[in-house]
């Protein structure tokens, strides 16, 4: 069973369409025994962090998905992977989950339009379960203004954006986070959450 987190500030719909067509067996959750009981959890989100931390915060499970994540497959998609690093810098300084470690900053860009919304091929840089069956021609769907600084090492994909833009990260044990949106991404998307419910 995958837990979809629903605490107020997701896409959860459009994540569990794909899980369902993809035949995993899911579940919207926002309490903390359902994450428990789960085998695998995806944490959405839309909007600005600091919102979504405190709607997580208020929801009594920033706790548990802190211990979960250290034991079954985690993923976090769009702000949702944002959420998994130190910190946030959106209109203020916030704590996120602290699962990877580094900052999530405004994008910087003379040149191009931000948001960054659109299609970009994903560059290779780490091996990642979720990569796997993924060729080096395929692109994915994003939508967002801030972006995480880490180390290449959590880096397992990236794209070109006015830079390097951390595209799939990886702590190398169970959390994953997800910048683009897989379930908007057509095939390509569809591979990746098929990788991740293939964990379970």
């Amino acid at each position: 069973m995958i837990a979809v987190v629903d605490y107020g500030a997701g896409n959860i719909f459009s994540v569990k369409n794909a899980l369902d067509y993809l035949g995993f067996e899911n579940t919207l959750v926002s309490d903390a025994d359902s994450i428990k009981n789960a085998d695998a959890v995806i944490l959405p989100g839309v909007g600005a962090f600091p919102s979504a931390m405190k709607m997580l915060d208020d929801s009594g499970l920033t706790a548990v998905i802190k211990e979960e994540s250290a034991k079954k497959p985690f993923l976090g998609i769009c702000l949702g992977m944002q959420m998994i690093f130190e910190k946030g810098y959106e209109f203020e300084e916030c704590d996120g989950l602290g699962l990877i470690k580094g900052p999530v900053r405004k994008m910087e860009s003379k040149n191009l339009i931000i948001p960054h919304m659109g299609w970009n091929r994903l560059e290779k840089l780490n091996d990642c379960p979720l990569l796997d069956g993924i060729g080096e021609n395929e692109y994915v769907y994003f939508v967002h203004s801030y972006k995480a600084e880490c180390d290449d090492k959590d880096i397992s994909a990236y794209c070109e954006y006015g830079g390097k833009v951390p595209a799939l990260v990886y702590d190398g044990k169970f959390v994953f986070g997800a910048q683009f949106h897989p379930e908007k991404s057509g095939e390509t998307g569809l591979k990746i959450l098929k990788n991740f419910g293939g964990l379970l």
